[in-house]
């Protein structure tokens, strides 16, 4: 926190500079808890072949009806996205040299689950009807906008409490607020990585439970205020 005087920058001060009043510069956070409404879910199919269009064929045979299963459960029309496919070859080494051991198809779609208590339904439909691996679970809010807010407008009463404060240490009192910085961390909250399930002998297993806990929305500004 820093209590100073402000006065106009310039290459060369004049005879008797008009100098405006003291200022103080404070700091002030804000943190909002909420429990995660939304969750994503993301889900992969692998198959191997010694060909690349026979392991194409077998992949889609695999996704396609995963697809199915999932839009089977309701979920919303855009609730299903594909993030990634790629088709690569594999390789064996045998005394130094390599061999050609045949293709890998991959196919990952992203699942959105407005609902948080259906998560683990989805990871089990996924596993069940043929995904070979689901997770990267992470969780947000459908209204984070909201949540952000509400944090930048408490960080702006932390620092504006912290100014008064500096301020009446002073024999001092804050007469108006003339700037406000809100300080950005680069986004939203990272994907949190919650599980990962196998397709071998994970049909007849129960749904997973999840517990998505809450989520931190923080802000952070810089406030200068002047006192008189």
């Amino acid at each position: 926190m820093v209590v100073g005087l402000a006065r106009p920058a310039g290459a060369q001060a004049p005879a008797a500079p008009a100098r405006e009043g003291p200022v103080v510069v404070s700091s002030g956070q804000g943190l909002v808890k909420r429990a995660p409404d939304r969750a994503w879910v993301t889900v992969t199919a692998e198959s191997r072949a010694r060909a690349p269009r026979e392991a194409q064929k077998q992949n889609a045979e695999i996704m396609g009806a995963v697809l199915q299963k999932l839009r089977g459960l309701g979920l919303d029309g855009d609730a299903i996205q594909t993030r990634g496919y790629d088709l690569q070859p594999e390789y064996d080494y045998v005394d130094g040299r390599q061999r050609l051991r045949g293709y890998l198809a991959r196919n990952s779609v992203e699942v959105r689950v407005d609902d948080i208590g259906r998560v683990g339904e989805v990871l089990d439909v996924a596993v069940g009807s043929g995904a070979t691996s689901v997770g990267g679970v992470r969780f947000d809010l459908k209204d984070r906008g909201g949540a952000e807010r509400e944090a930048l407008r408490l960080a702006v009463e932390d620092a504006r409490a912290r100014a008064e404060a500096a301020a009446s240490g002073a024999g001092m009192k804050v007469e108006r607020v003339v700037r406000i910085e809100e300080h950005r961390s680069g986004g939203g909250g990272p994907p949190r990585p919650m599980m990962m399930a196998m397709r071998d002998g994970a049909a007849e297993a129960a749904p997973p439970p999840i517990e998505p806990g809450e989520l931190d929305i923080r802000a952070q500004v810089t406030l200068t205020a002047a006192i008189r």
